[in-house]
């Protein structure tokens, strides 16, 4: 079979396409692989020598409006549609909403019941006509898969036989799940880490506003520099704060080391699309047994509170790092590590009912 898998950033940060490449044997289908290279600069791609690659070459910086990145846009829709006249594939995995949406004709009109949709971000869904392509891509699917179930609400309820939670873990972690327990890193303060795409420039403002006036406290903040963190950097340099540390990019990987040295997970987000999504941070933390710290009133800080593995706060509170505080400190281990176990044995459950379904769409196509 020939197989598609459409991403719509860079391979390294597409870790949740793995999820689909588990299930496929690349040495029995003709399988590729197209991806939109934003920073211009190359990646190591040895791992995929046995699949086709297809990259879509084009600047554009990720920290600004999507209305500024509509050229792009453009630009990746012409590309994709080449790349499928040219190629005629058999089937489709449609990484991103936005994906869908550029090629929503092509995909209705040549692939109807020919390709999973991977929806993991909310954008533009308070306008009718983009909340209708995205339910129109829902019930052309053979099955849609959501990274958070807090999505749903945004999915036609009259196809929820066919959506599925695919949850933002990276299955090679749970190889490391002692990494914290075995050679954690003491300290005497209470390292808060970030680790991935740094953004939401004002509320990490004010976590490091709060957290720099407090000594027993440390900030790390792990991922890839571009204009938001450069500016959190200088407002952190500007207010002379000695316990806030910007390590810069890093692989999927480095996270075993930095996570012995980490406390606490920082998983804060205030933006209406973050306020719903599950994000990588959230399954690490229950991976490597770390608590997480998460917005007041976010999806991911509802489930935190009710399952037991972290702590809803607002940096924007005044006693904040007092709250935190005087959670970490009361804190009992065994009884959130528990916690943590019971959590990861649902999500593994979902997970491989997910496997199946991908399974039985390729057994069908």
């Amino acid at each position: 079979m020939k197989i598609l898998i459409m991403g719509f950033s860079k391979i390294k940060y597409m870790p949740y396409m793995n999820f689909y490449l588990e299930n496929i044997n690349a040495d029995k289908n003709d399988v590729h692989l197209l991806y939109w290279n934003r920073d211009l600069k190359p990646e190591d791609v040895s791992a995929f020598s046995n699949i086709k690659l297809h990259e879509f070459y084009n600047f554009q910086a990720d920290d600004v409006s999507k209305l500024s990145k509509i050229g792009s846009f453009i630009k990746y829709r012409k590309f994709a549609l080449k790349v499928l006249n040219i190629e005629h594939f058999d089937f489709i995995i449609v990484l991103h909403s936005l994906t869908g949406v550029l090629i929503a004709d092509k995909l209705k009109k040549s692939y109807s019941g020919k390709y999973i949709f991977d929806y993991r971000d909310s954008t533009y869904e308070g306008f009718a006509p983009f909340k209708k392509i995205i339910g129109d891509l829902v019930k052309h699917s053979y099955a849609t898969f959501v990274s958070s179930d807090a999505f749903r609400r945004f999915l036609p309820a009259s196809e929820s036989s066919k959506i599925y939670t695919s949850h933002n873990l990276l299955t090679d972690s749970l190889n490391h799940r002692d990494e914290k327990e075995k050679y954690g890193v003491p300290s005497d303060k209470i390292r808060i880490a970030f680790w991935g795409f740094i953004r939401h420039e004002e509320i990490n403002r004010e976590i490091i506003k709060k957290l720099s006036c407090d000594n027993r406290f440390e900030l790390h903040y792990y991922g890839r520099e571009q204009q938001i963190a450069l500016n959190l950097k200088e407002y952190a340099a500007q207010t002379g704060a000695v316990n806030v540390f910007f390590h810069g990019e890093y692989k999927p990987e480095d996270r075993y080391t930095f996570v012995r040295s980490t406390d606490l997970i920082h998983n804060i987000y205030k933006d209406g699309n973050m306020m719903l999504a599950m994000g990588n941070k959230y399954y690490d933390g229950l991976i490597f047994y770390i608590p997480q710290l998460c917005m007041k009133g976010s999806f991911m800080g509802e489930k935190c509170t009710e399952k037991g593995i972290g702590f809803e706060c607002d940096p924007f509170e005044e006693d904040f790092t007092d709250k935190v505080y005087e959670y970490y400190s009361k804190l009992k281990y065994e009884e959130f590590k528990k916690n943590c176990n019971a959590k990861l044995d649902t999500v593994l459950t979902d997970i491989s009912k997910g496997k199946s379904i991908i399974s039985e769409c390729l057994a069908k196509g």
